[in-house]
Formats: structure tokens, sequence, C-alpha cells
């Protein structure tokens, strides 16, 4: 189940106090939903923000942070107009760091079946789009080449990225045009001609759907394990040294040849 969106300085939602002549829930479903919660492998106190660094990367949650003088974003009113949104959650007003304070300003990134591509969700359940004469919308719910789009590693600043529009099938990008003119100064075009410092995107993401950190978390939880797991594995119990000797091989991959050791082991002493 999908969890909404939580930020930085929101304050938590009372709950209403429950009917007491209402069915109460049993302890024991409370407490398996709590276990289920934490064995889904996204526990939901982890909403930190981390940058895509790879294209491969991309994927849930996003902000596509652009590269005005000032720190913004792309971002979409209910209507699917675009603009250019103030970031404030941020370290020492760095846009590395930023993390998203409305959630007009979060875009649910996936790819395109079958191609490099990728789409991106609004708030409001439409897709960003670029039409062919480099204006950006958000009111379709349908996706075409015009929804597409791909993510080029910038050459010169490492971790940022050039989306080519409709699907890299035309030679043109998102950029940024600054000028008083513009709404809030700045104005998000769709029709540079080539990647410059105007064109780079740093594309900010939830930690935990980015494949590296996903995979090392994985990983951390397999390393844990309880002295009862292990003796249920083993078959017997265990003492201080064959506990601490499981552990270490479960970190280091050798963990079903030691478990074999310990078992021979345990049948010398059991005949000795």
């Amino acid at each position: 189940m999908v969890k909404p969106l939580t930020f930085k300085g929101d304050k938590p939602k009372k709950r209403k106090q429950r009917d007491p002549d209402s069915e109460k829930t049993p302890k024991t479903r409370k407490v398996e939903a709590s276990e289920a919660a934490e064995d889904d492998g996204n526990p939901p106190e982890d909403q930190s923000w981390v940058s895509a660094e790879a294209a491969g990367d991309i994927a849930g949650p996003v902000v596509l942070v652009l590269p005005s003088d000032e720190p913004t974003c792309v971002a979409c009113d209910a209507n699917g107009k675009i603009f250019a949104s103030a970031l404030e959650n941020m370290i020492e007003g760095d846009p590395a760091t930023a993390e998203p304070h409305d959630v007009r300003q979060v875009w649910v990134a996936s790819r395109v079946a079958g191609t490099e591509s990728f789409t991106f969700k609004g708030h409001h359940g439409k897709y960003l789009s670029c039409d062919s004469h480099g204006l950006f919308s958000a009111d379709t719910a349908a996706v075409s080449h015009y929804e597409s789009f791909l993510a080029i590693p910038s050459p010169d600043i490492p971790g940022t990225f050039s989306l080519q529009t409709r699907g890299g099938d035309a030679e043109s990008f998102l950029c940024v045009k600054e000028s008083a003119k513009a709404t809030g100064g700045v104005e998000i075009r769709g029709d540079a001609s080539a990647i410059s410092f105007d064109t780079t995107v740093r594309i900010r993401m939830q930690a935990r759907f980015k494949p590296k950190l996903r995979v090392a978390k994985e990983s951390k939880a397999y390393e844990k394990i309880s002295r009862k797991e292990l003796e249920a594995l083993v078959g017997r119990k265990l003492d201080e040294d064959d506990v601490r000797r499981l552990r270490k091989a479960r970190r280091e991959g050798n963990f079903h040849e030691e478990m074999l050791d310990v078992k021979v082991k345990g049948k010398h002493d059991k005949f000795a």
C-alpha cells in the first residue's frame, strides 16, 4: 500500500477516539500488521531524499531541481499548469540536498516499457508533457512520446541530467530561462537545442527507491540474525563462540560452510 508523502515540519494528525462500544481490533492483529510493515523492505520511517546518480536510479517520487539562480524545481497546479516552485528544505541553501515541502513539487517517475525513457506523473494523476513548440503542461492522463523524457547524464556536472523531450526523438531539452517577465523570474521551456548548464537538472528521489541503497539495506537485513534463528538452523543450543562465528560468516558470505562445520562439531561433542 502506497503511503501518502510527508514533509518536514508537518504536524502529526490526531487520531479520533474510538467508540468504546465498537468492535476493537485484537492485539495480535495489530502486532501482525506492525511486523508486516517492518518486513516489507520499505519502513515508513525512511523518508530521506538522495540524488539520482545514474538513469537507472530514477524511480518513485522525485523532485526535478532546476539550474536557476534561486533554487527552484518543476511543479504543477491542479489544472496542469507548469511553473518553477521555490525550494525551501535544503541544507545551507544547497540544491543538491533539496527536499520537497509541497506535494505540487513531487512527480512519480516510471520507466516507459521497452525504452530508456521516463514519464513523470504529477500529484493530480496527470503526466508532464512537452509539445512540439517546447511548451510544458501536465493535463493528460495518457502517455505518448510527448510525455516521455530521456535522462542523459551531464558530461560536466556529476549527478545531474539533461531531460531530452519527446522520448529522445527530438533534439530538444528541458531548460530554464530567467527573466523579470517570467513568473517568479524563471521560465521552464523544452526547446533548448543543445546540452548546456541551463539544461542540467538534478533529480532528487526517496532513498528507499534507489537500487543501490535498497540492495545494501536488504544485505544488512540479511546479516542480522537472532540466536534463536541460528539454533533452529543448526538444530541445537549454541555457545557464544558459535553464535559470533556464524554471525561473522553471515556478513562475510561463507555462512553455509561455517554452519556445516558447527553442525559437525556438535555431533563430535555429542559422541565425545
